[in-house]
């Protein structure tokens, strides 16, 4: 049997439907399921509908029910994990300024978190991202919130030039996606600590002008 069996094999066609309390039981067992999976050691290239739909006590067919195929539900794997991680970050980006480093360093503390709880996840996502273009387009669409929440907030800070906004929040965004990912894939990573200690240091001295803490 093929990794990613077409929607056309399926035997039923797949069907939004209601927002109902079963419906929503079932796709997040299949959402924990394959997330254990991967924590098992399979990698999303191995799996296939029929093992995920066993891991989760349903048939083949009543997983063609709920998504329409192995991309769908690494998709809204995705975005579940996104919302968790954008809880996170709006400690910052609807923060009232009053610390705004305690702020940032307590975001990105609980992303960082986030991270390693849901590494297998997270790794699967992004590595699928390189070889899946609609899989990829999907990932950098959900990054684009952090950006738009991030150029918000230095907007709100007023402390960059004019025009400088976006960018500077699309490279601040991408270099925590890419930092705490390097930490899920390097053999000997950086402490967690070491590496909150670095962002934070460079959102100080990028948003509000601070290279280094009062004496």
């Amino acid at each position: 049997m093929a990794a990613d069996e077409p929607r056309t094999a399926s035997p039923v066609a797949h069907r939004e439907g209601p927002a109902t309390a079963k419906r929503a039981q079932v796709q997040a067992e299949v959402l924990r399921a394959t997330e254990q999976l991967l924590a098992g050691g399979s990698s999303y290239a191995d799996l296939n509908v029929e093992r995920i739909a066993k891991a989760a006590g349903i048939s083949r067919t009543a997983f063609y029910f709920y998504f329409r195929d192995k991309r769908d539900l690494l998709m809204r794997l995705a975005g579940d994990v996104t919302e968790l991680l954008y809880a996170q970050a709006d400690i910052w980006f609807s923060g009232e300024g009053e610390d705004p480093e305690q702020e940032i360093r307590e975001a990105l503390t609980r992303i960082a978190e986030l991270y390693r709880e849901h590494g297998v996840l997270i790794r699967a996502i992004v590595e699928v991202s390189t070889y899946e273009e609609d899989i990829a387009t999907f990932w950098r669409g959900l990054l684009q919130r952090f950006v738009d929440a991030t150029a918000r907030r230095i907007e709100i800070e007023d402390q960059l030039p004019d025009g400088t906004a976006v960018a500077t929040a699309f490279s601040l965004t991408w270099m925590v996606e890419r930092t705490f990912y390097q930490a899920l894939v390097q053999e000997d990573p950086i402490p967690q600590a070491e590496l909150v200690d670095a962002i934070v240091g460079i959102y100080r001295g990028t948003v509000y002008g601070l290279l280094r803490r009062d004496a």
